[in-house]
C-alpha cells in the first residue's frame, strides 16, 4: 500500500472494477479463453496478456480473425466462464470492506457481462451493489471511460467527486478518461506495478468513514 493523497480525501462514492480488483478470476478466465485461442490458432502465450479488463467481444474484434463472428463467440466465452468458477475467490478483505460501504455511494463497473459478473460475485462472496455496470449497459468497453460516467451518474454524482478502484491498464485509462481518482489495486499483479496513482494490496488494511455528510474517506489501519 501507498501512502498517498487519496487517502483520507472525501469523495462522493467509490467505484470498483469487478475481475482482479474485487475478486480474482484469472485461472478460471486464461482456461476459457486458452481452449478459444488454441481452436482458432491464436498465439496462447501472447493472447492471454491481452484478454484482462477488456469486453470478450471487443477482445476478439480486435484480433481481425477472418471469417470470425465476434458477436457469437463472445457469447460462447461468456457461458464457458459462467460454467467455470473454480479458483474464483475474493481479494482479501474486499467482501467485508464493500458489505460496510453505504449502498447508495459504490457501484460497480465491470467489462464482464451481467450474468457472468453476478456468477463470479456469488462464487467470491461478494454482495451485488445497487448500482452496476455491466457490457451490456455500454456501446463501447473500457479504457472508454462511458461506463464509469454512467455509474456516477446512476448514483447521482459526478465522476470527479469518485474515487475508481482498478487493476488493469484498460480500466486505469477509463478512470484516468473519466476525470477521477484512482486506486490501483495490486492483488494479482506478479510483478510491482510503476504507476503515479496510490496502490492498494489488499482491503483489510484500510476502512471507509463517514465524514462530512454525503462524503467518504479512505483510511490506512
Amino acid at each position: 500500500m501507498s501512502d498517498h493523497r487519496v487517502f483520507n480525501t472525501p469523495y462522493r462514492a467509490f467505484l470498483f472494477d469487478m475481475d482482479g480488483t474485487v475478486l480474482t478470476s484469472i485461472a478460471a478466465a486464461e482456461r476459457v479463453w486458452t481452449t478459444w485461442a488454441v481452436r482458432h490458432g491464436v498465439d496462447v502465450e501472447a493472447f492471454l496478456p491481452t484478454i484482462h479488463g477488456a469486453r470478450a467481444i471487443d477482445t476478439i474484434t480486435r484480433l481481425g480473425l477472418p471469417g470470425v463472428d465476434a458477436e457469437a463467440e463472445a457469447k460462447w466465452i461468456t457461458e464457458a466462464e459462467i460454467e467455470d468458477v473454480e479458483g474464483v475467490f475474493e481479494v482479501a478483505g474486499a467482501a467485508a470492506f464493500l458489505k460496510l460501504l453505504p449502498a447508495h455511494q459504490w457501484a460497480i463497473v465491470t467489462s464482464a457481462p451481467r450474468a457472468l459478473a453476478l456468477r463470479r460475485m456469488a462464487a467470491a462472496g461478494i454482495p451485488e451493489p445497487d448500482v452496476m455496470i455491466t457490457a451490456e449497459d455500454v456501446t463501447a468497453g473500457k479504457p472508454d471511460p462511458s461506463g464509469y460516467r454512467l455509474a456516477a451518474r446512476r448514483l447521482g454524482v459526478e465522476p470527479a467527486e469518485c474515487l475508481i478502484f482498478e487493476d488493469a491498464t484498460v480500466g486505469i485509462l477509463a478512470g484516468e478518461a473519466a476525470g477521477a481518482d484512482l486506486m490501483i489495486v495490486t492483488a494479482t499483479h506478479d510483478q510491482p506495478i510503476q504507476t503515479q496513482h496510490a496502490t492498494l494490496s489488499r482491503y483489510d488494511v484500510v476502512l471507509a468513514r463517514l465524514s462530512e455528510p454525503g462524503f467518504i474517506q479512505l483510511q490506512q489501519i
